[in-house]
């Protein structure tokens, strides 16, 4: 798993990820406010979103070839604050790939894994 800070406040770093994922042609699947679901059962979370994205054209492929790999797409996000610290984190592809036995599509997995560290190299 990687996770980066951001230099954004926590509304504003998950807005900016949730616009860039939509401007960047992906399809943005939900937004789930994990902390205002601990509210809602009487719980006290930090500010948690689990951004959950990605793009069929994409992703499709991996499922077809390896059908394992549809219980990890499609891509997440989770962004949390910790005391005013907002960091952002996601597992690369290369990391989904190995754990689905995933081979021979390594330029697949690349370009994935640099889109998923240009969209987040947006906000630290």
């Amino acid at each position: 798993m990687i996770v980066k800070r951001s230099r954004h406040a926590y509304a504003d770093t998950v807005a900016k990820l949730e616009q860039a994922i939509t401007q960047g042609g992906n399809t943005l699947f939900a937004s789930i406010d994990q902390s205002a679901a601990a509210a809602g059962v009487g719980m006290s979370l930090r500010p948690t979103m689990l951004i959950v994205f990605g793009n069929p054209k994409g992703g499709t492929p991996f499922m077809i070839a390896f059908p394992r790999v549809a219980m990890e797409l499609p891509l997440k996000l989770l962004v949390w604050d910790e005391y005013g610290s907002v960091s952002v984190a996601y597992v690369p592809m290369s990391e989904i790939a190995d754990r689905c036995g995933v081979t021979g599509m390594s330029e697949r997995i690349d370009a994935v894994d640099r889109a998923l560290d240009t969209l987040t190299n947006l906000i630290t």
